[in-house]
């Protein structure tokens, strides 16, 4: 059959519509080829250690999290970017958080008060041309009202300092009205009842639409705050204390094949990533702020220590029942099938010292509301396990987060590990190729920059590397680039290391005076990188005040 131009070019534009509308399928089908399009449920832990979930080594009762991981995927090696306000940037957006002024870059301010571009929109921006319904139940820490930013409704917790006080949070960005009496209140139970309250609205509502459903809990973020009853099932399990737990979740991780490296040694000098020297004399002899060997500390430090502790863990305990009661909820409303679960961190677990908002009554019961206690470098390392530093470094105990999905109509793959690098990023990619959206390239007239991340939708299927050019890190003069298996980092004002992750993650054997090249080679693509965000940043100026830009002592 002979065609004239017109019917060339009419045939090429049906062939290029057709791709496009076979894309989203084939995305599909890459998961599975029985899948339809996922609702999607993002859950998001605060603070918490890459080995603080029984299915990434711990031994914390995570029997909801720990069902999800054995008949679906863990991902080993999944970052996030050190922080909280970054990390949710990049996980809501699919850009760096510098990039979108979120975070800071040597020339250009940004940080927790820094607006986005209006091209930066939000995930659900994007759900809702595809017929998603979105919902967000907790800590919001993005710039912007949720409703003005796609979601359908929100229960945003703004108190951050109480988790028993229910003061100053907002249901669909509007302030409510303290009930006078609090009893009874914790905010990870609060924040679970408005998910589900959510998820039941839009099963009796809106069930013939998908829905995104973004849970964004507190805990375990400091104050160490926990209901009594979830104490008292750790009250006693850290006496061995931080040595001994970090021991035992390495070899705990290494039976699962989370990890192959050595156990980092714990960096006795390394503390807190800020001073706050009277914090000390407020909390009393029982503290200490390095973590030293177990056997030099006293009696009533090791209990002190070893408390809060089983604070935490009973803070994570409990975010774990939550989670399990949303379960329910998706399986009562027929929705659990077909729902693609992820849970992750916002960045490592925290060695940060500090009290302020209510203060802390060393009189009160530990953990209670007038308390105000932070885990510390001992503890945070054993969270941590096997990884050095925490949360504000980019060594690997800072931006390593467990990332579990779960979906069973388009996950065949039951309690199988992936390995490939992937980072907050490529979560805005993967969910839109999954929702069969394709984003457009202008909003509202304006271009939109292409985004750095890429689908993990691939490593459904199989164990395989996703394709990438490199993954960058920049937080507070801590920097960092992963290319391939070798990965460039610094401490602030310190001189670059160079490590092979292939077989030292815990970033132990420093190769830099070794291969020179290699980190003149890394060192370049990162100063690259660190130039494109620039040049894109500085097109369009936060509105805030250069003073009150990367205020990462008061901005959690």
């Amino acid at each position: 059959m002979k065609y004239s131009n017109t019917n060339k070019n009419m045939h090429s534009l049906g062939m290029i519509l057709m791709a496009l509308l076979l894309t989203p399928m084939a995305a599909l089908h890459a998961a599975n080829p029985s899948a339809k399009r996922p609702n999607i449920v993002f859950i998001l832990a605060d603070d918490l250690g890459f080995s603080d979930l029984g299915c990434y080594g711990g031994e914390i009762a995570t029997p909801n999290l720990d069902s999800l991981a054995s008949n679906g995927l863990r991902f080993t090696q999944i970052y996030n970017t050190a922080r909280c306000w970054p990390s949710r940037g990049a996980l809501l957006t699919g850009y760096y958080a510098q990039e979108i002024h979120r975070d800071a870059l040597p020339e250009v301010f940004g940080g927790a008060r820094g607006v986005r571009q209006p091209w930066a929109r939000l995930l659900p921006d994007y759900l809702k041309t595809a017929g998603y319904r979105c919902y967000h139940s907790g800590k919001w820490h993005v710039d912007g009202k949720a409703l003005d930013n796609g979601f359908d409704h929100s229960f945003m917790m703004n108190n951050h300092g109480n988790y028993f006080s229910p003061a100053g949070n907002l249901i669909d960005d509007k302030p409510q009205a303290p009930k006078p009496d609090e009893n009874g209140y914790y905010a990870t139970i609060a924040i679970a009842d408005h998910a589900i309250e959510h998820l039941k609205d839009h099963a009796a509502n809106h069930a013939d639409q998908p829905f995104f459903q973004y849970v964004a809990f507190i805990a375990p973020h400091f104050p160490l705050h926990a209901l009594p009853q979830d104490i008292a099932k750790y009250r006693d399990k850290y006496l061995s204390g931080w040595d001994a737990m970090r021991e035992a979740r390495f070899g705990r991780q290494e039976k699962m094949g989370i990890v192959s490296t050595t156990l980092s040694p714990l960096e006795r000098n390394v503390g807190p990533p800020y001073a706050f020297p009277n914090v000390l004399n407020k909390y009393g002899p029982g503290e200490v702020n390095r973590p030293v060997p177990w056997t030099e500390l006293t009696e009533e430090q090791h209990r002190f220590q070893a408390t809060k502790m089983a604070i935490h863990a009973a803070m994570v305990d409990r975010m774990d029942q939550e989670i399990g009661r949303i379960i329910t909820q998706l399986k009562t409303m027929k929705a659990f099938d077909n729902t693609l679960i992820f849970f992750a961190s916002d960045n490592g677990a925290s060695a940060e010292m500090m009290i302020r908002d209510g203060g802390h009554d060393p009189t009160a019961p530990a953990g209670s509301a007038k308390t105000y206690l932070c885990l510390g470098p001992g503890f945070s390392s054993a969270a941590n396990t096997p990884f050095r530093r925490h949360k504000t470094w980019v060594h690997e105990g800072g931006i390593s987060t467990s990332l579990i999905a779960h979906w069973p109509a388009g996950i065949s793959a039951r309690g199988e590990l992936r390995h490939t690098p992937g980072h907050f990023v490529d979560i805005v990619p993967t969910v839109l190729e999954l929702a069969g959206v394709e984003k457009p390239k202008e909003w509202k007239g304006e271009a939109i920059p292409e985004a750095p991340g890429h689908s993990l939708v691939a490593a459904f299927a199989k164990d395989l590397t996703v394709p990438r050019e490199s993954l960058w890190w920049l937080h507070e003069g801590n920097r960092a680039l992963r290319m391939g298996d070798w990965k460039l980092v610094a401490a602030k004002g310190d001189a670059w290391e160079l490590y092979d992750l292939r077989t030292d993650r815990a970033e132990q054997i420093n190769l830099a005076t070794k291969m020179p090249d290699k980190v003149n080679e890394m060192e370049h693509m990162w100063q690259a990188q660190t130039d494109r965000f620039t040049a894109l940043a500085r097109k369009t100026i936060s509105g805030v005040p250069p003073s009150k830009g990367n205020k990462g002592k008061a901005e959690e």
